[in-house]
């Protein structure tokens, strides 16, 4: 995340930071009165701070000027839809969006993280699992926020793949490959243990900070946007267990043996500047 992008609670100290809900500012759009007063309601018992959109148009005013750490965006709106204002606001400046939709099409919901959408919940939904979406969302806001202050070893290669660290940068034979927050989150995981298959659960608990099996089918959603953008081959699916971070040479190498063959992983300075356009928006 830029540092001009910080929010003063985000930015304040790691103390405040870890208060729920403290001083954030969370803009939910949704059309429906019934749905959107039961939203507002329950993030602001949570102790949040809210407004609402009933269109397009509005949410991207009232984004624009209210600035707010996390918007709650449904789909289907009047003016345009919920795809369009999370394009045009992220355009604006890096904000984490939770998606509602009210169909369960995988294609919309690649689509939505495909524009910018960090998450996406499935109509219906109760309004405990909309709150504790939220939470996880501005959590790894704060994670975030801490990693781009505290320095780190490098950068990671794995091949043709380079992961900076400290600038949030992803690239692929070196050209710089624009990530959500998520799939960021999600590329580092596997690359920590690359080629160790992780399970959907152990992906939802490190990096979602969920610790049920619900949500499985958001990390496949996550890993198929993840591999358009890397390349499929990249990463590995072992049925009914979950993926696994291809190396070079791994492929061919499934025999045994010290388990590096072939693959480069080096740390070196990491470039002095701020984020790139193509990684500022990491949470």
């Amino acid at each position: 995340m830029d540092q001009k992008n910080i929010t003063p609670a985000q930015s304040s100290n790691a103390a405040a930071a870890t208060t729920p809900g403290a001083q954030r500012r969370i803009l939910v759009v949704e059309d429906d009165p019934t749905i959107v007063d039961a939203i507002a309601m329950r993030l602001r018992a949570e102790g949040f701070q809210v407004q609402t959109a009933g269109d397009g148009p509005a949410a991207v005013d009232t984004a624009e000027a209210w600035q707010p750490d996390l918007i709650v965006l449904d789909v289907m709106l009047p003016g345009f839809d919920g795809l369009e204002v999370c394009r045009r606001v992220q355009a604006q400046r890096p904000v984490p969006v939770l998606m509602l939709t009210a169909r369960d099409d995988e294609t919309d919901m690649l689509v939505g993280l495909g524009v910018g959408a960090d998450d996406y919940m499935t109509k219906p939904f109760s309004m405990r699992e909309v709150a504790a979406r939220v939470h996880v969302l501005l959590r790894r806001v704060e994670r975030a926020t801490l990693a781009a202050h505290t320095p780190r070893s490098g950068i990671l290669r794995l091949g043709e793949l380079e992961i900076d660290h400290s600038q949030r940068r992803v690239r692929v034979t070196g050209e710089d490959v624009h990530l959500t927050p998520t799939e960021f989150d999600l590329l580092v995981c596997l690359a920590h243990s690359p080629r160790a298959v992780l399970s959907r659960e152990q992906l939802l608990a490190e990096v979602w900070d969920w610790a049920d099996a619900s949500g499985t089918r958001t990390v496949d959603s996550h890993i198929k946007a993840l591999r358009r953008k890397i390349g499929a081959e990249r990463i590995r699916t072992v049925h009914g267990v979950g993926y696994a971070l291809e190396t070079p040479g791994s492929a061919s190498n499934n025999s045994g043996g010290s388990g590096s063959s072939g693959a480069s992983a080096s740390a070196s300075p990491a470039p002095a500047g701020g984020y790139s356009s193509a990684a500022a928006d990491e949470y």
